[in-house]
């Protein structure tokens, strides 16, 4: 062996051994995130908490978290001089050079709800409810309201209530022509309203609208509409 054989394979396995202990750095650095939020899985890190609510079981950022860059699917709102940002089911608002997780604010409207969320009912109102937030939704503006607790809900259980959509159903959609806010607000609610009309399933109401032997296969059938409608209108879709 040539003694420049010999320092190319001392080389090689450096930066071998370099980019595994990178590899091994990256993957333990912040597991619960990967620019989608936390994940269902391991225990929240230090910086979340798990939201047990109605049994929800989902990891969420703590409030008052702060982060230098937001996740690549946020949706934008203005309040006034305030401007928020939203995404799977996370708050943030603009601190310094970067984010901070807050609460949710009550009044503004969302086009969709949050991947992971849990329906709740109280006084045969339908609820929707993630990361200490409830919404409902507004068939006159479209969207979901971040709205107040209802009152049964700090002393009294919900309402009896249809299974929720099943969690392996659920979008991350990514737009790939850099299509704006108000541009993606804009394609989900067409492509929701398209799959619905196309399956007969809504999973914005009680049940899905549909008879309780049907809810698995309507569901599936509509979130494969909505993803194709997607993927026709320049997203990605996972």
């Amino acid at each position: 062996m040539t003694r420049h054989t010999a320092i190319f394979r001392v080389v090689m396995r450096s930066t071998a051994a370099a980019a595994a202990a990178l590899a091994c750095s990256l993957a333990s650095a912040d597991p619960g995130y990967d620019h989608r939020g936390p994940e269902r899985g391991p225990p929240p890190a230090a910086h979340q908490h798990m939201d047990a609510r109605f049994s929800h079981n989902h990891a969420y950022y703590d409030r008052g978290y702060f982060v230098n860059s937001l996740p690549r699917d946020r949706l934008v709102f203005s309040r006034g001089p305030n401007r928020y940002f939203y995404s799977g089911g996370v708050w943030y608002a603009p601190r310094g050079a970067g984010f901070v997780v807050v609460g949710a604010p009550f009044g503004l409207f969302v086009p969709v709800l949050p991947p992971y969320y849990s329906t709740v009912w109280f006084g045969g109102v339908p609820y929707y409810y993630a990361n200490d937030t409830y919404y409902m939704w507004s068939a006159q503006d479209n969207g979901y309201e971040v709205v107040a607790p209802p009152s049964d809900a700090v002393n009294a259980a919900p309402d009896a209530a249809p299974p929720a959509p099943p969690t392996t159903t659920k979008l991350f959609i990514y737009p790939r022509n850099n299509q704006t806010s108000d541009q993606q607000s804009k394609d989900k609610y067409e492509c929701h309203a398209w799959a619905t009309s196309q399956t007969g399933f809504d999973p914005t109401a009680a049940g899905g609208n549909v008879p309780p032997d049907q809810f698995n296969g309507k569901s599936a059938d509509y979130y494969r509409a909505m993803a194709s409608c997607l993927q026709g209108r320049g997203y990605s879709v996972e």
